[in-house]
């Protein structure tokens, strides 16, 4: 599977590389997340947040060059905001189209359709449409002051259920597929936020999707993409086991009201037992699992040994979407896939 960001100029290059090349394994294929959405959440962050009224920033990105910079070099670089004095309830205008992602999964759509109706693009795939969760947007590392989340996390949530709805009512169910990358929620699941209580980490985590899944329809698809993030490098988070990552994927695909067709779970660079044993403790029922283990070539064959002694069916993927990757990188990587559904036999 592909996670999402693929750093092409154009989403047409995008489908006509990886896309066509790949096609025959893949169930849906992104759009690349090309332009401000290659760096995932950082767009929110200069288009909608520090545009918004009742946001002060903290802190902005260093200028490069002597002009602004709107994506961050690192975590100590990043976004900072608080909500403004005396705003109870932050609210988000223009319902369906403030952040973008309708507008961006329409446009990407027609360019999908088109290439598939030329037979650039496999006849069975969906075209996939990768929205960063509410709580990974709205989290403490952007928003540091006391009481802001509660603040700002209902209006977002419906801003991103808006968005939400434009696409499934303009996108053919059969069409479509729906993933939500999930980052704070990891870390949350493996109590390495601070100030969260760690039991109650899956109803902190759950209640945003238990919202939002029942509105996509049941013939498009549905998938989540757990992350350990990338900004300064990846990892950003690295935990000593899978444990925290199958007790958010099995209360994902029990919890979200719908069928939960795929989940994707990171891999370390690690082959040892314990990292993979807790695979073992997946529930899937029924939902495709993939584990973003293709990187560093040399371990790949021992890892996926590893993997399948506790999980012995499952799809394969990057640990994450290649945004943060220079577009140079791109043949080999394309590469590294094509060599790692080989090696396991796709």
């Amino acid at each position: 599977m592909l996670v999402g960001s693929i750093p092409y100029d154009t989403t047409e290059r995008v489908f006509e590389t990886f896309g066509a090349q790949l096609g025959q394994h893949l169930a849906a294929v992104p759009d690349g997340e090309i332009g401000p959405r290659k760096h995932w959440i950082s767009k929110i962050h200069f288009q909608v947040m520090a545009g918004h009224p009742e946001f002060d920033i903290l802190r902005r990105p260093e200028y490069e060059n002597g002009a602004e910079r709107l994506n961050p070099r690192g975590p100590g670089d990043s976004w900072l905001f608080k909500v403004k004095d005396g705003v109870e309830q932050v609210r988000f205008g223009d319902p369906g189209w403030r952040l973008g992602y309708a507008r961006d999964a329409l446009n990407s759509y027609f360019v999908f359709r088109t290439l598939r109706d030329k037979g650039v693009l496999a006849a069975d795939l969906r075209f996939q449409v990768s929205i960063p969760s509410v709580n990974s947007v709205i989290a403490p590392r952007v928003f540091p002051t006391p009481g802001d989340l509660d603040r700002i996390k209902p209006g977002y949530l419906d801003a991103v259920h808006a968005e939400l709805r434009i696409i499934v009512d303009n996108i053919p169910a059969e069409d479509l597929a729906i993933q939500w990358d999930c980052a704070t929620e990891m870390m949350d699941g493996y109590g390495a936020l601070d100030g969260f209580d760690p039991e109650t980490a899956i109803e902190r985590n759950v209640a945003q999707f238990e919202a939002m899944c029942p509105d996509i329809p049941e013939n498009a698809g549905l998938g989540f993409h757990l992350c350990f993030g990338t900004l300064g490098g990846w990892p950003r988070f690295a935990p000593d086991d899978l444990s925290g990552a199958v007790k958010m994927a099995n209360a994902f695909v029990e919890r979200s009201g719908r069928r939960v067709d795929w989940i994707h779970i990171p891999v370390l660079d690690r082959s040892d037992d314990a990292f993979f044993a807790p695979l073992a403790d997946l529930r899937p029922a029924g939902t495709k699992i993939y584990l973003g283990m293709i990187h560093n070539m040399d371990g790949f064959s021992d890892r996926l040994a590893t993997a399948r002694r506790y999980l012995p069916e499952f799809g394969i993927g990057a640990f994450c979407g290649f945004g943060r990757e220079a577009p140079d990188t791109l043949p080999g990587i394309l590469a590294d896939h094509l060599k790692a559904a080989k090696i396991a036999g796709f």
